[in-house]
């Protein structure tokens, strides 16, 4: 038996002191108990589109965890990338594989602190998903890219629908251009379970 958390406690999840509460206890077991375990290539995903789209750096990976998707950005040699995250604890798991440039705790729901206009590009990667980042926190994202960069992430899609993205994007429209929304597995085809066939829809665009 395992104390570790697993998929179903991280849907779960309500409110950021949870999160924090939940990554601490998952933290050293996340790369392989949960990520290597059930084949996630959501990450691969998000990174690979954030290059075929011409992504550059500096980028901003956030809600990095351990650093999936920092290590899949610079295996297609975009860098640099720096790493923010709700968890000290997971983000204490990425500093030993030196992944990203810079990395700091920060709360995207309350406000980074970085200055305005900052990065040539944001990823993330598993955090607009149930139980997690809903669309208020697009605002934070804009605010801490400059004009003319790249913003890839994936949302979960029944989060999609339910906390309304499409809407805010459609609110956002006057200020972005060169959106796509590109329909992905989260898992490989081998995995099995209850959450096997969750998918993601990346939402990639450029801030005007």
């Amino acid at each position: 038996m395992t104390d570790d958390p697993d998929l179903n406690a991280a849907y779960a999840l309500q409110t950021p002191e949870d999160s924090k509460q939940l990554y601490a206890r998952w933290a050293a077991s996340y790369d392989v108990g949960f990520a290597s375990a059930t084949g996630y290539i959501l990450h691969m995903q998000v990174a690979s589109l954030f290059a075929e789209h011409r992504g550059t750096g500096p980028v901003l990976d956030v809600g990095a965890g351990t650093g999936l998707c920092g290590a899949a950005l610079t295996a297609q040699g975009i860098t640099p990338v720096d790493a923010t995250d709700i968890s000290p604890e997971m983000l204490e798991i990425e500093r030993g594989k030196s992944v990203y440039r810079n990395l700091f705790t920060g709360d995207i729901l309350h406000g980074l602190d970085v200055p305005r206009d900052t990065y040539a590009g944001v990823v993330s990667s598993g955090t607009f998903t149930t139980g997690h980042v809903g669309p208020k926190a697009l605002d934070e994202v804009m605010r801490v890219v400059r004009p003319g960069g790249r913003i890839t992430l994936s949302i979960n899609t029944e989060h999609y629908a339910v906390q309304g993205f499409a809407a805010k994007l459609s609110f956002l429209e006057p200020d972005i251009q060169d959106l796509t929304l590109t329909d992905v597995p989260i898992y490989g085809p081998d995995t099995t379970g209850d959450h096997a066939k969750d998918r993601a829809r990346v939402a990639s665009w450029i801030k005007r």
